[in-house]
C-alpha cells in the first residue's frame, strides 16, 4: 500500500477536524490564562505584578500596557478572523517577555514566555486562512 492510498480524503477530513478542535481548545485555555492569571493581577495591582513592574523599573504604567495587550490578545485568540494577528502581536509581548526575564529579572523563568510565544506562532501560522479572508473582505 502506497502513501497515496493512506491519505485518502476522509482521512485528510479527520486530521483537519482533529487540528481544529486542538488549536481551539489551546487558544481557549491560552486566553482563559492571558485573562484570568496575567492581565487581571496586572489590572487589579496584586502586590507580585506591581513589584515585578518596579523591579524592571519603567514604571507602572508599563503594567497597566502589557494587561491591556495580553487582555486584547486574548479576546483577539477567541474570534476566528482574528486570531491570527492577536497570535502574532502576543509573539511580540512574549518576546518582550522573554528579554526582560533574561536582562532584569530571572533568566530560567524566560522558558515559559518562550514555549508561549511558540504555542501563539503555531496558532498564526494554522489560522492564517481565515485573517487572509477578512483581508480580502476589508479591500472589497
Amino acid at each position: 500500500m502506497s502513501a497515496q492510498t493512506l491519505a485518502t480524503p476522509a482521512a485528510t477530513t479527520d486530521r483537519r477536524t482533529a487540528v481544529n478542535i486542538t488549536l481551539w481548545t489551546i487558544q481557549v485555555l491560552l486566553a482563559a490564562f492571558l485573562l484570568i492569571a496575567s492581565a487581571a493581577p496586572k489590572f487589579a495591582g496584586q502586590r507580585d505584578a506591581v513589584e515585578t513592574f518596579r523591579q524592571i523599573g519603567w514604571g507602572q504604567w508599563l503594567r497597566y500596557l502589557t494587561g491591556t495587550c495580553e487582555a486584547a490578545g486574548a479576546i483577539g485568540l477567541l474570534v476566528p478572523r482574528l486570531a491570527t494577528p492577536a497570535a502574532i502581536g502576543l509573539i511580540g509581548l512574549m518576546i518582550g517577555a522573554v528579554l526582560t526575564q533574561l536582562l532584569v529579572l530571572a533568566p530560567a523563568w524566560a522558558l515559559l514566555p518562550a514555549a508561549y510565544g511558540v504555542l501563539f506562532a503555531i496558532i498564526a501560522w494554522y489560522r492564517r486562512e481565515g485573517f487572509q479572508t477578512l483581508v480580502s473582505r476589508l479591500r472589497h
